[in-house]
């Protein structure tokens, strides 16, 4: 006979299941192979010679006429939520007196009920259902590490008191949903049934006693076969995993004679018919559609819309860090600048802000502040005249770095500027900064001793003034220092009339924002000259790789 392969995966498993657990069937199939003892133990000279046949070693019928080995092959049908008693059971339950809870009385009239019909079918196979003293005590009782000598910390020992159970959670007004998402009082029972995964769980045990014959009933050989769990979103936990057309797993039991066993868990549960399935999509469509309907009537009809060749644009922005300058507790001010055609914002909203002064850390080589500001910002583009196919103006984020020491001096450290995104989505834009200086030391101990330093008198002047009505900006003159960087993270959200219509208005929005998202791209005046300089270098080497007598234009034909 080939030799028995056996499965030695025993992790759980996770399966997702919309049918009703109800319906779930397992089948169970535990069989003794034969004694450990005798395994471990046999010569391999004895087994050469003198071969004896294993026959030889079956147990003799009892003076009852009860052959031992009927009971080392069992098979058994069990479904979700089925109660199989063991032989510690059924002594236990038959004396009354043991019987305290509800629950317990309820077991002995099973069992007397199973006495009167012929009495168990299972003899070694049993079940724990997930009101059983023993689930609760082994939820308890599990171990979070491997070590032997394991103390339960405060958390475990707290999340063992919550018991994750359905029958012991209450529904909420029929499941509706809650609008009140943030308990701004919360009380102290709340608190501790909320710091917890709390999901509806309900557990099963299927066990075997793999007790010696004549000696089932002792808690000491109960072995847990298959571990199911189930919570309220449809999600089983087999642990391990169904046998299918891997091998049967093992157990060895200790002891003087140790004994090994096998065992094969198979799902064997029917399959919907497609009357059912389809009865089954109608109700599911059903429910999603009154969730839906519920949901829109929570929104409601008030849901504000642009007029029609307008774009509003909605920014929440965060102001993540700033590293790279020279002295310690940073703080920025920025705000955004609107281009004085076509843009507005409301009255009420502001468009500048200051972060907190916040101290630097070593980071490789620089030193970088964390500040994790946010910010929100809206503002609306309206375009009125079609014809006019002018490059439109976005709108810029400014800011400025300054430094706070402790007799309360400060210092700029730097300037800068950025278009912000043309295009919706996240984005994280990293803003290089300069600050004006002068000659000499004397300006650099005065920064140093006294503090301050030479200032912008308006801020618009790091990038383009919108007051500036010429053709060519000069910043000659203006000596600069370069300095740090600050990072700013945007999450931009864009509306329009034009994003749902398909309309001509549609069109001419589109040409719109594909202007606007040209304009981004060259906002950067290193890109526009790296771009020139990379296309310049391209016709230089065409040029020379061409012969001498085609460089010259080619003459005209006339035909």
């Amino acid at each position: 006979m080939a030799a028995e392969t056996w499965n030695t995966d025993t992790g759980e498993a996770v399966y997702r299941s919309r049918d009703p657990v109800r319906n779930l069937r397992l089948r169970v199939h535990l069989q003794r192979i034969t004694s450990s003892n005798f395994l471990h133990c046999q010569p391999a000279a004895q087994l050469r010679k003198d071969l004896i046949d294993l026959a030889t070693f079956r147990p003799q019928p009892s003076a009852s006429g009860h052959r031992p080995d009927e009971d080392e092959e069992e098979e058994v049908m069990i479904g979700w939520q089925e109660k199989l008693f063991s032989q510690f059971e059924v002594d236990l339950y038959q004396n009354e007196v043991a019987c305290q809870s509800p629950l317990d009385h309820q077991y002995r009239q099973e069992i007397l009920k199973l006495e009167d019909s012929g009495g168990r079918k299972n003899q070694r196979i049993f079940t724990y259902t997930d009101s059983d003293r023993y689930t609760n005590l082994e939820e308890h009782c599990q171990k979070m590490t491997t070590a032997a000598s394991e103390v339960p910390s405060f958390l475990v020992e707290r999340m063992a008191n919550v018991r994750r159970r359905r029958q012991d959670r209450r529904g909420m007004d029929g499941g509706v949903l809650k609008s009140r998402i943030v308990t701004w009082e919360p009380s102290e029972e709340f608190v501790r049934n909320n710091h917890v995964i709390n999901t509806p769980l309900q557990t099963m045990y299927i066990m075997a006693d793999l007790g010696p014959y004549g000696k089932l009933g002792y808690k000491k050989y109960e072995h847990v076969l298959c571990t199911l769990k189930v919570d309220s979103n449809g999600v089983i936990t087999v642990k391990p995993d169904f046998t299918g057309l891997k091998g049967p797993y093992r157990i060895e039991t200790e002891g003087e004679k140790p004994e090994l066993w096998k065992y094969t868990i198979d799902n064997v549960s029917s399959l919907a018919h497609r009357e059912e399935e389809e009865r089954e999509q109608r109700v599911f469509k059903d429910l999603y559609g009154r969730h839906k309907e519920y949901l829109n009537s929570l929104v409601g009809t008030d849901f504000e819309m642009t007029i029609p060749g307008t774009l509003r644009l909605f920014v929440n922005g965060e102001v993540v860090s700033a590293q790279g300058y020279e002295y310690d507790n940073l703080y920025v001010h920025f705000f955004v600048e609107l281009p004085t055609t076509n843009w507005s914002s409301p009255d009420i909203q502001q468009l500048s802000g200051v972060t907190q002064t916040c101290a630097t850390k070593s980071l490789g080589m620089d030193k970088v502040a964390y500040f994790s500001y946010p910010f929100t910002f809206e503002a609306s583009f309206l375009h009125e005249d079609e014809s006019d196919d002018a490059l439109p103006e976005w709108p810029v984020l400014y800011c400025e770095v300054l430094s706070l020491d402790f007799w309360q001096r400060y210092r700029v450290e730097g300037y800068g500027a950025v278009v912000l995104p043309a295009t919706s989505g996240s984005h994280t834009l990293t803003v290089s900064t300069w600050r004006p200086m002068e000659l000499g030391t004397v300006a650099e101990l005065r920064r140093f001793f006294i503090g301050g330093s030479l200032e912008l008198e308006d801020l618009s002047y790091v990038w383009i003034p919108g007051t500036f009505k010429g053709e060519r900006l000069s910043r000659f003159g203006l000596r600069t220092e370069t300095t740090g960087s600050v990072t700013f993270r945007l999450h931009c959200l864009q509306q329009s009339r034009a994003f749902m219509e398909s309309s001509s208005l549609r069109k001419r929005m589109q040409s719109v924002l594909d202007r606007l998202e040209g304009f981004s791209q060259q906002s950067s005046i290193h890109n526009v000259l790296e771009a020139f300089h990379r296309a310049r270098r391209r016709m230089q080497e065409a040029r020379e790789s061409l012969p001498q007598d085609l460089v010259s234009p080619p003459a005209t034909m006339v035909s």
